[in-house]
């Protein structure tokens, strides 16, 4: 018998899920968005965060590529323009606690380009090698009853429609209806918890300089541990010869969208680097601004009754304050669970897949959560939560292990590992790190940004400010 697989969302997540179905004994993947999904490398309305700074952590990459083998994700992303960025080399970062140093040794790599670059890439890839087909419609809810998803029912114009199916995963984003869809089938109760800092992204292109093709990828952090709201901004470099810059401002430090605006509020930042650099660089878009930022946690691997035949990913489970680049990475996490678990099961239709792989998926949507909403919570204004005891002797450790990464390779190395989501957490309290911790930076940190005397010449050149 024909066993059909349904993927409510197109997106990153939606696309590494539908991969992965189409190569685990389902014979027909069928993955519905609302959105007229663009030809292109193209911003699309139904992702809002989409114009802003998006990283491609190392994690997150090797777990895409093992979700799908052969397809030469990374060589495509960079033959499209995307970047290669070093951790330990190619990077400017002031933290709260002061700069990174950069080292000829090489750390993890990501990749920089824009959303639109990614996801496009990402869904080629998959339509040009897996038999997935993607429909245009809106998902109103699901089929079945409180033991067995039986498929999803779509709005059309003359009336609703059924589409049936041996699997259903929702991979909708931050705005599914998940929790609705479940009440309709007698499933309530879910818990949730919301933490919103009240993060407000701004974000403009702008044409790299000539002889800045290989100026590093510059952020300026925000902090924290000041009492004061978040405020911070990263130049990127992007594919077309472009340089992303975004900003970001929690509750009362929201960044303008004016022109002007902008560059104030880059050049007001603890070190004006951004605002210096792009004050001398062509934009060529507007500042785009987005709102939807919050900390959301849905546990539904904690419902005491789950339906059979239903898969919940990425954003549809937790999204992340995009400030940390967490999200895509946790998604690729999520859909590698789904493949390990249909192949353990050998098939969609096996007792127990969907609590498996939310239970599994939770693991890395946990550790990720703990790092956003950590730091989201010592914000003035925050919404949602406050430091327990618990959080602030890890701040006290965090903020201990950064100081000593502005000059130890091995504290360093011991963040990167953690950032770049190629280990978990626990990797900071690894002996190592606690070490390197205790002992703090064996060099002074860098009084001013480490630049390259190179590096240092372009920025003097590009720099209208006169800071």
């Amino acid at each position: 018998m024909s066993r059909r697989a349904v993927v409510v969302g197109a997106g990153l997540a939606g696309m590494l899920a539908a991969a992965v179905l189409s190569t685990a004994g389902v014979d027909e993947v069928v993955v519905l968005d609302r959105d007229e999904l663009p030809p292109g490398p193209e911003h699309r309305r139904g992702l809002p965060q989409g114009r802003h700074a998006h990283l491609l952590m190392a994690g997150g990459l090797a777990a895409m590529e093992e979700l799908v083998p052969g397809l030469g994700l990374r060589e495509r992303l960079v033959a499209a323009g995307a970047h290669e960025v070093s951790l330990s080399s190619g990077m400017l970062a002031r933290t709260p606690e002061g700069w990174l140093r950069r080292w000829r040794r090489e750390g993890p790599v990501m990749l920089t380009c824009t959303r639109a670059l990614l996801d496009w890439t990402v869904r080629a890839a998959v339509l040009d090698h897996r038999p997935v087909e993607i429909r245009r419609a809106a998902v109103i809810g699901l089929t079945g009853d409180a033991g067995r998803v039986r498929g999803v029912r779509i709005a059309a114009p003359g009336g609703d429609a059924d589409l049936d199916a041996d699997l259903v995963v929702d991979a909708s984003g931050r705005g599914t209806r998940v929790v609705a869809w479940l009440d309709g089938l007698g499933l309530s109760g879910v818990r949730e918890r919301t933490v919103d800092s009240g993060l407000v992204n701004a974000s403009r292109l702008y044409r790299v300089p000539a002889g800045a093709e290989r100026f590093p990828l510059t952020v300026v952090q925000a902090d924290p541990y000041a009492s004061r709201p978040a405020r911070s901004a990263m130049v990127m470099p992007v594919e077309g010869g472009r340089w992303l810059v975004s900003c970001g401002g929690s509750r009362g430090g929201e960044p303008p969208a004016d022109p002007e605006g902008f560059l104030r509020y880059t050049l007001a930042l603890p070190d004006p680097i951004v605002g210096r650099l792009i004050s001398g660089a062509e934009p060529l878009t507007d500042v785009h601004l987005s709102r939807s930022t919050s900390n959301v946690r849905r546990y539904l691997e904690r419902s005491p009754r789950w339906p059979e035949g239903f898969v919940v990913l990425g954003d549809a489970l937790a999204t992340f304050n995009p400030a940390y680049g967490q999200g895509m990475t946790v998604a690729a996490f999520g859909a590698r669970v789904l493949g390990r678990e249909l192949e353990r099961a050998g098939g969609p239709d096996a007792p127990g897949l969907g609590r498996r792989v939310l239970r599994g998926a939770a693991r890395s949507v946990d550790a990720a959560w703990a790092l956003a909403v950590g730091q989201d919570v010592r914000y003035p204004g925050v919404r949602g939560g406050r430091p327990g005891a618990a959080d602030r002797v890890v701040t006290a450790y965090t903020r201990r292990l950064t100081k000593a990464a502005t000059g130890s390779y091995a504290a360093a190395s011991a963040l990167w590992d953690v950032t770049s989501m190629r280990t978990p957490p626990t990797r900071m309290f690894r002996p190592d790190a606690v070490l390197a911790a205790l002992a703090g930076p064996p060099l002074p940190p860098p009084a001013q940004p480490p630049l390259t005397p190179g590096e240092r010449e372009v920025l003097r050149g590009l720099d209208r400010t006169g800071a």
